[in-house]
Formats: C-alpha cells, structure tokens, sequence
C-alpha cells in the first residue's frame, strides 16, 4: 500500500491548478480516447463540470469562449475536438501583450498640478465678460496658494501673471492688469487654521479619554 502512494511531487505538473489534478485527469482521459464522438462528449461534459466550478462567471458573454480555451490550454493544445470557438494555438498564448499606453503628463511647475491646466483651457474657451473675469483671478489666486504651498512663504503677484501668462499660451495676460491677488496670510489661514483645530480637537479627545479612565472604577 506504501508504494501505491502518490505524491504531489512526482506527478506531473497541473496546466491551471485551479481546476485541481481531477479536472487535469479528465482532460487526459479525452485526449487518450481514439473514437472522435466518445472524445466530443467527453470535451461536452468536462465544460459543463468546469462551468459548475465556476457558476459565478455564467452571466459573463464571453465565460463559453473561456471554458473552451482553458480546455485547450489544460490539454497542452493535445485534444483535437469540434469546438464551437475558435481553437487558441500554442503561440498565441505565449504572445507577449502590447504596452498600454499610460497618459504621460509633464507639466514644467508640478506644484500647481494638472487640474490648473484643466482650469486654464475651460476659462480660454468661455466667452469675454464677468464670469471669465471672476473665473481667471480664482485660478490665479488658488496658483498662488499652491505655489505657497510648495514653495515658500512670500510670492510677487508678477510671478502668478507670468505662469498664467505661459501655461496658457499666451491667451490670459494678467502682466499689466491692475488686479491684485488675496495677501499669502490670508490664502495660508484656512490650513493653520485646520492644523490648529485639528490638533486642539485632538487633545480634547485625549483629555476626555483619561477623564473617563480616571473616574472608572478598578477592582
């Protein structure tokens, strides 16, 4: 009995181990059949077993086509049955997938992020009066607050008009404008601010938590 134990090592190596070596057992038996319409059955029933393996993909379009190239690929491209799919072949299952293309953005001052040039593009296209106007000096003035953010604690407004002026290519000029931009203590109040609450609402809590440690009762 001791030397009819198999074990994992020496078998040969599961395809998808997924489907257990049952499945890979099966699968041989079909390719060692010699009588095509026996081979055809067996194919038929080995699907229907492995789509109840799997009975949460059954609403999926293409869950048949994948049951027939998993059986395929589980034969080593052995069996040679009718299958109502198109056949894989050994090398398209060994072709390498194309690269993604994955959107590259550089934008020469990183510290404003992408979204500004979003910004930038959709106040160019509206047309010329007060919500252009208005839109223009809030994207001004959140620049202004990423380049504090990023960068240091004082920046000349020039600055601001400048980057405007070139990340929108030319088509917002602020150079000679009389407007003037929300004062750096006033853009970076609300994150002190923040900070600050942030912090007090933290020691509070604690402070609340030993109050209600001290006052509990220790046995």
């Amino acid at each position: 009995m001791i030397q009819d134990i198999e074990y994992n090592t020496e078998r040969p190596k599961l395809i998808i181990p997924e489907y257990g070596r049952h499945m890979q057992k099966m699968v041989d038996q079909a390719v060692a059949t010699e009588d095509r319409v026996e081979r055809n059955k067996i194919a038929k029933s080995i699907i229907a077993v492995m789509g109840n393996l799997n009975p949460h993909l059954r609403d999926v379009p293409d869950f048949q086509p994948m049951l027939w190239d998993q059986l395929f690929i589980i034969s080593d491209f052995k069996l040679d049955v009718d299958s109502p799919f198109p056949i894989p072949t050994r090398e398209e299952l060994a072709e390498r997938p194309e690269p993604l293309d994955y959107p590259q953005n550089f934008p020469k001052y990183r510290f404003y992020g992408n979204n500004i040039k979003r910004m930038i593009d959709v106040a160019v296209g509206w047309e010329e009066g007060d919500k252009k106007e208005g839109l223009i000096l809030t994207i001004a003035n959140h620049m202004k607050k990423c380049f504090l953010n990023w960068n240091k604690d004082t920046v000349e407004d020039d600055v601001i008009f400048n980057h405007l002026f070139e990340l929108s290519d030319g088509k917002i000029n602020l150079k000679n404008s009389d407007e003037d931009l929300s004062d750096a203590s006033a853009l970076l109040k609300s994150k002190k601010r923040y900070s600050s609450t942030s912090s007090t609402s933290g020691k509070k809590n604690y402070k609340s938590n030993s109050n209600r440690n001290t006052n509990r009762k220790r046995y």
